[in-house]
């Protein structure tokens, strides 16, 4: 039977539906694989002092590390790591005892993550950087820039405190931060097969629209740290911050002020201009900024002004 014109454009345009329903889907199944970096970087495992640190490196330029924190792993930063790699060689650590790193016994104080970053660098035949980082993130990289002031060029901090600085007595009764104390006998027992739960209650809780922290990215972590020995670690990055973190930062701040620029970016709905504040404390060049309309999870909520706050920052001369 003769098809008519108009029955002709309909099948095109059940066709053409069609074909675009299934390029949406692929867009959707490739937005899901979080931690893809671009097909430039490779992933290399680097010793350090008692640990071994799993590394994304990519690009080409000055060199940037990027240090994730809690909740995350290196993975977050891939959207930054994809613009930055066009004048940059991009450096993505996994700290100790998360993500892809090894799950060592001791070390979990931000001094001994600093040398492990000092010693990624140098496996890398790095000398100097510009750093990036955020959450636990913050207190690793502000211990690797007090003791290697000379190998930090510039200085992005973003939304966390750092033990025994400025108003930390104050963070610690926050109720939202109830995590930095909880430890004891049964904290892994307890959270052991629930680990999605436990961390839920920081992505709802810490965001200022906890949608925005979709349900891929949430399986996507949660997985990672279901991993053995995982929460052990997660749980041994916290223990420090009082024990050894803080006297540390103290024994740092003693010694003198950082003098690299440093751009301190507070969520508006999470830590704010308080970031600046903690900051230049310890620091002699700091410039405060907001990212707005996001809590805690500055590269979740709100990547697209992140990156840009972050890439103008570096572009600087």
């Amino acid at each position: 039977m003769r098809q008519t014109a108009f029955g002709r454009w309909r099948l095109a345009l059940i066709a053409g539906l069609a074909w675009s329903m299934a390029s949406m889907s692929n867009l959707t199944a490739r937005a899901a694989e979080l931690g893809v970096f671009p097909s430039g970087f490779r992933t290399q495992e680097i010793a350090t002092d008692g640990a071994t640190i799993h590394v994304r490196v990519g690009g080409q330029g000055p060199a940037v590390v990027l240090l994730h924190g809690f909740g995350d792993t290196g993975d977050m930063w891939a959207p930054l790591a994809e613009v930055l790699m066009a004048r940059h060689t991009v450096v993505v650590p996994d700290l100790r005892g998360m993500g892809l790193s090894s799950h060592p016994p001791g070390g979990y104080d931000k001094k001994t993550q600093g040398n492990d970053v000092a010693r990624v660098l140098d496996a890398l035949n790095i000398r100097e950087v510009d750093l990036v980082t955020h959450d636990i993130g913050n207190m690793v990289g502000y211990a690797f820039a007090a003791q290697y002031p000379a190998r930090v060029k510039r200085y992005v901090i973003m939304d966390a405190p750092l033990p025994g600085i400025g108003p930390w007595d104050e963070q610690l009764r926050n109720p939202k931060v109830w995590h930095f104390n909880f430890r004891g006998p049964d904290v892994e027992r307890l959270v052991q097969g629930r680990e999605r739960i436990y961390l839920d209650r920081f992505w709802n809780e810490l965001s200022a629209n906890p949608k925005a922290i979709d349900e891929a990215t949430r399986q996507h972590y949660a997985k990672i740290y279901a991993r053995p020995g995982a929460m052990h670690s997660a749980f041994e990055q916290f223990a420090t911050f009082n024990t050894k973190d803080a006297p540390d930062n103290k024994e740092f701040q003693r010694k003198g002020k950082l003098a690299m620029p440093i751009l301190a970016l507070g969520a508006e709905k999470s830590f704010g201009d308080t970031q600046a504040v903690v900051m230049r404390e310890v620091g002699s060049n700091v410039e405060g900024g907001i990212i707005a309309n996001s809590g805690h999870w500055i590269m979740e909520e709100q990547p697209d002004q992140t990156v840009k706050a972050v890439k103008a920052f570096l572009d600087k001369k």
